[in-house]
């Protein structure tokens, strides 16, 4: 109990200190959108690389992110983990991009004006509204913003149960719409389980695979053959 209270409250600490600095670039009169969301996307792999330190957890990469930009990184969902895994990632190659969450994470008391001030982009999947809302700020973002990337889970929720879950349609489509390269990107093992222990006392590594570009027309199927063939090799 008190090991999950003390990595908890590091986290939240930590996390409001961000908030702090992601305001200095979210608020500044004079920053345009590119240097604005570089600013932000270090800041947030610097974060997530101190989390990491704390909880005595590294990272194996299996497989090289592209040097090319516009990319949608195609993402699977267990854990609180998995955005500070990734975070720590995408830092290694100093990739900028944004993540996009739903509504109901900015609205959260604790941590909405960190998905807020850090640059993630919201969409409100309840609706119309919303949704047109949200394709025109990806928009205005790639037309403004020509070395981004988005972060995506395209199973929507966490999932506990073996492998992945249903795809919602979401990442196609914004792939689609703003002509974007598709990686897949997945996280090996269950990562709940790895942060529920967490911190460690000996560093604990997890895999992180990258995949090469697939086609949002077959994204479900193609992801979902990318990881069969990871863990095939691994059984």
């Amino acid at each position: 109990m008190l090991k999950n209270i003390g990595k908890f409250m590091f986290m939240i600490e930590l996390g409001f200190k961000y908030i702090t600095i992601f305001k200095k670039t979210f608020f500044h009169p004079f920053i345009t959108l590119k240097p604005a969301y570089e600013q932000l996307s270090k800041d947030r792999q610097s974060y997530s690389n101190k989390v990491l330190d704390f909880l005595n957890i590294a990272v194996d990469i299996k497989g090289t992110l592209p040097k090319e930009d516009r990319i949608l990184y195609a993402i699977n969902h267990r854990s609180l983990l998995d955005i500070i895994v990734m975070e720590h990632v995408f830092s290694k190659y100093e990739k900028n991009g944004t993540w996009i969450a739903k509504q109901e994470l900015f609205d959260s008391p604790i941590y909405g004006k960190f998905f807020q001030y850090s640059g993630c982009i919201s969409v409100d999947l309840e609706t119309k509204r919303g949704l047109v809302s949200f394709f025109k700020t990806i928009k205005k973002t790639f037309a403004k913003v020509d070395n981004m990337n988005l972060y995506i889970f395209p199973e929507g929720e966490r999932f506990g149960g073996e492998g992945i879950t249903k795809f919602q349609g979401g990442a196609a489509k914004i792939a689609k719409a703003n002509q974007l390269k598709i990686v897949p990107v997945f996280i090996n093992g269950k990562m709940e389980k790895v942060f529920e222990n967490a911190p460690y006392t000996q560093t604990t590594t997890v895999e992180v695979h990258v995949g090469s570009i697939i086609s949002h027309e077959n994204l479900e199927a193609e992801y979902t053959h990318f990881v069969n063939t990871i863990r095939e090799k691994n059984s």
